[in-house]
């Protein structure tokens, strides 16, 4: 896992997370009817080199691809394809790493394609919610499991279910470092929380079932009913009184 303290590392750290902070505005223009994943892949991965960083997900554990494009029902680690064309009323996750003078920062958004249906609408705001309900306890001497509890919570509360076959994780000189940070769980447990440690907290949220299916390609998980998915992602440094949202 990776503590920072040293006021150089942080700035690091800090100038990886404003690169991906700004690629994701400049995503929003991108996302429009008509657009295949894989152009959106093309262009994000020329946003990452243009501001001298690396894509983070391309050929990690043999990914193809520089972004997760993840449409309707897939939840995660959608590969990006020519075929897939996004269309008014969609949805579509957008995950993305990248790495910057030996720091990572990793962040996800879903986003709307033209007008969609009202239920759409609600599981995205809801994830965001449970995002943000998340990271208010990611604070020095709370335990990893109170971020896990106020994510479930939240998503409970909205009439979901979290998904509980991937995890948010510890990041910074690695893409994934402990510890695991599970969407799920009981106060009070874990990993005893301290200023200056690196999550990448992640809630996945299904609006029917919690299951999955791994398609054959390997890496698109889909949920098992057919419904809706919605994901949000960011990379945040555990602070005294309140966390750093660095992405």
């Amino acid at each position: 896992m990776t503590i920072l303290t040293d006021k150089t590392d942080i700035r690091k750290v800090r100038e990886s997370g404003k690169i991906l902070r700004e690629i994701f505005r400049g995503i929003k223009k991108l996302i429009r009817e008509g657009i295949s994943t894989a152009e959106i892949d093309r262009e994000v991965e020329k946003m990452i080199l243009r501001a001298g960083a690396k894509p983070a997900f391309k050929g990690y554990k043999k990914f193809p691809a520089t972004i997760c494009a993840s449409v309707n029902d897939a939840v995660v680690h959608g590969i990006p394809s020519e075929g897939v064309v996004l269309k008014d009323g969609d949805i579509i996750s957008v995950d993305i790493g990248l790495e910057k003078n030996g720091f990572y920062a990793d962040a996800a958004k879903t986003f709307a394609v033209g007008k969609v249906a009202k239920e759409a609408e609600k599981l995205i705001r809801a994830t965001e919610r449970a995002l943000t309900e998340g990271i208010k306890k990611a604070v020095d001497g709370n335990r990893i499991s109170d971020i896990s509890n106020a994510i479930q919570t939240e998503i409970e509360k909205s009439g979901y279910q979290e998904v509980r076959t991937y995890v948010g994780h510890g990041i910074g000189r690695d893409l994934h470092e402990p510890p695991e940070v599970p969407n799920w769980g009981e106060k009070g447990k874990g990993l005893k929380l301290k200023e200056g440690l690196l999550l990448a907290i992640e809630p996945m949220v299904n609006q029917g079932t919690r299951e999955i299916n791994v398609l054959s390609d390997g890496w698109t998980a889909v949920t098992r009913d057919g419904k809706l998915s919605a994901h949000f992602e960011h990379t945040v440094m555990v602070g005294k009184r309140k966390a750093e949202i660095l992405t």
